[in-house]
């Protein structure tokens, strides 16, 4: 805690006690680099300045407003959330831990650092900084990312936390496991718990934390169709049961496998005479994309189909919209990567 007063981050939701604007920055921070997500902090703070502001907004708006993010499945649960408190409970944010965990998104460590940072109730969050930290200086050698880690880091930390300063201790904890105890490259020799460390004194500052076996990421093979005519284009939105839920896109055609690039004009004019009952004047292809997610990899081939006319028939989960209308929908990065380089 004193190594934090003299080095901590200062940082713009970091010294207040509002929790709903605590409540947006742990939500935002959630899988986002501090860099990144400051900006989308303060443009909420302004959009939505209270809980019933955003809850009285339209998800669109709301997805729009978090569009580059991703993961929004935080922006559906924290817009779902806001109306559970702006409905439900008056408009009053929930002042006990367990009433912080049953808002919709909200797992145990964003509770405990609601509950800590703005009523200074001594619950110990813990991330993969405090992770990484404590389990170098004591020694422990389970699986983080495990119900097990969780409750045995939980229990250790109950014993450590200060119970009348339970805000700086977290925000601290935090702090020196990002700034100072880093996955690699951490200067040791300087540290000042170099004595303590089970870690630096055993040789085993690389070895620990302990991590789960990782997941197998997935390859997805997705034909994107930029339908034109006019001033026209054709969009859908996606829908629930996989990634991007709830935003617009171009017109998708997914493949288990990569078409073969002999084929692939001759394939996606097929498909478009069977979605709009006629051919294209034109079909270019365009750019190949890649697109990174947890635990998929997207790769994206773009098309543009030019017709003359609105096409015959429009599939019923198709919407016409005029192009410059597009950039006002909420859509994923991947999209409006390829839209910037039209």
């Amino acid at each position: 805690m004193t190594w934090y007063q003299e080095n901590g981050r200062k940082l713009p939701w970091r010294g207040i006690e509002n929790p709903y604007y605590i409540w947006l920055s742990e939500i935002i921070l959630q899988q986002t680099r501090i860099e990144q997500g400051r900006g989308y902090y303060e443009r909420f703070v302004s959009e939505y300045p209270t809980v019933v502001d955003l809850a009285k907004a339209s998800e669109e708006k709301v997805l729009k407003s978090w569009q580059g993010l991703g993961y929004y499945s935080r922006a559906r649960n924290l817009h779902a959330a806001a109306r559970y408190v702006a409905e439900e409970l008056g408009g009053k944010f929930p002042n006990t831990y367990e009433g912080i965990l049953s808002l919709k998104g909200v797992g145990k460590y964003t509770a405990a650092a609601i509950a800590s940072f703005a009523y200074r109730l001594p619950y110990p969050v813990i991330d993969g900084n405090v992770y990484r930290l404590v389990s170098r200086l004591y020694g422990i050698y389970t699986p983080i990312g495990t119900e097990q880690a969780y409750r045995e880091f939980e229990q250790l930390l109950l014993h450590l936390i200060d119970r009348e300063r339970p805000d700086l201790f977290n925000q601290a904890i935090m702090d020196f496991g990002s700034i100072y105890c880093k996955p690699t490259g951490c200067d040791c020799q300087r540290c000042i718990f170099r004595q303590e460390c089970v870690a630096f004194r055993e040789g085993k500052v690389d070895v620990l934390p302990v991590r789960r076996q990782k997941v197998t990421v997935k390859t997805r093979y997705f034909y994107y169709i930029d339908i034109r005519w006019q001033e026209f284009m054709l969009v859908k939105q996606r829908e629930a049961g996989d990634i991007w839920q709830g935003l617009y896109e171009l017109p998708l055609f997914e493949t288990e496998s990569p078409i073969d690039s002999q084929l692939l004009k001759q394939t996606i004019g097929e498909v478009l005479q069977s979605w709009l009952g006629m051919a294209p004047t034109d079909l270019e292809v365009g750019p190949e994309m890649k697109h990174q997610l947890t635990h998929r990899t997207i790769k994206a081939q773009f098309l543009k189909a030019n017709y003359n006319r609105k096409p015959a028939r429009i599939p019923e989960k198709m919407r016409i919209v005029r192009y410059e209308e597009l950039k006002s929908l909420p859509i994923s990065r991947l999209i409006d990567r390829y839209l910037s380089k039209k």
